[in-house]
């Protein structure tokens, strides 16, 4: 088996609620569809702020402002950059009962565990402009300008076990294995299985992201210029799919990254640069921010600002003369 489908198996078999417990984390609470939980990715959190979707099989931390899969988190609770190790260290956690025992030594099948796969079922996806709450979280991204061709509006319903449903919609965006990634202001998952996404364009130039927003970002700069983008986006979607990726980017001859400004992007843009030495690191162009959409954020604001405080205050008197 591939090292992507080991991946790939723990992050659809391991249920987070139980490897949080099995850590030493209980639920301070219950809120609708996720269980709330103190941070264990920061010491300072008093009050929950941890959620976790165990039926979508992803966690949010809203102090960090960042979430993702089983693998992702991870990722952020032991501190690491390396995918291997935090697969290594669930597999020890739940020693034998995953589908595949991926040790060097033993390589037999094991019996499957029953997987916890969420009902849900897309019930209508729609062009971006209809729903003014998914409007309004992309504006507040600033990339609403730059949605309309590459985003979807995704409604869907998720079925519990006591076949109750509740609806939700987000922002949503195809992956390539025809999951779909989907965003609002409260949730950041994905239905389906995960997958990078790829949207194609110069066969030679291809622009590199974590996340899609960050592509979204450099779209809108892109516009901004007067430029119009025709490079291949490539979106990771999650840190895991890194392998997917350097495979991917060998046959372009030139390659720009856009990670995050974080340990974690900083050492998995390494290991790309690594890989693909045609590539090149384009985070010191937003060095003082996380990412690429913070800083598009960042100079959305100062732009509002400087409009406000230059705004002409003229008194009625003083325009009466200079239209005489």
């Amino acid at each position: 088996m591939s090292t992507f489908n080991r991946y790939e198996t723990i992050n659809r078999e391991v249920s987070l609620v139980d490897l949080l417990s099995r850590l030493g984390h209980e639920p301070a609470r219950r809120s609708r569809k996720e269980l709330i939980y103190l941070s264990m990715l920061r010491d300072n959190d008093t009050s929950p702020s941890l959620s976790v979707n165990d039926q979508l099989g992803v966690w949010y931390d809203h102090g960090l402002g960042k979430g993702g899969s089983v693998i992702d988190f991870g990722l952020s609770y032991w501190n690491t950059t390396s995918v291997k190790e935090v697969a290594e260290r669930i597999e020890r956690i739940f020693s034998g009962e995953l589908t595949q025992d991926f040790s060097a030594t033993e390589k037999k099948r094991r019996p499957r565990l029953p997987v916890k796969v969420p009902h849900y079922l897309i019930e209508d996806v729609k062009d971006i402009g209809q729903n003014p709450i998914i409007s309004d979280y992309l504006s507040s991204r600033g990339v609403l300008n730059v949605a309309d061709h590459l985003l979807r509006e995704v409604y869907y319903y998720v079925e519990d076990e006591k076949k109750q449903r509740k609806h939700f919609f987000s922002a949503g965006w195809q992956n390539e294995k025809g999951g779909w990634e989907v965003r609002n202001k409260y949730f950041k998952g994905c239905l389906g299985h995960k997958d990078i996404s790829f949207i194609p364009g110069e066969d030679n130039k291809l622009v590199l992201f974590e996340g899609f927003l960050d592509y979204l970002s450099w779209l809108r700069y892109q516009k901004e210029e007067g430029r119009e983008a025709k490079e291949t986006g490539l979106i990771l979607n999650s840190l895991a799919l890194l392998p997917v990726a350097i495979k991917k980017a060998k046959g372009y001859g030139q390659v720009d990254l856009f990670f995050d400004n974080d340990q974690s992007g900083r050492t998995h843009a390494a290991d790309f640069l690594l890989a693909v030495p045609q590539a090149r690191d384009r985070s010191k162009l937003y060095a003082e921010y996380k990412d690429l959409n913070e800083k598009l954020a960042s100079d959305l604001q100062t732009r509002e600002k400087q409009a406000t405080f230059y705004e002409p205050i003229v008194s009625t008197d003083v325009t009466t003369s200079l239209r005489r």
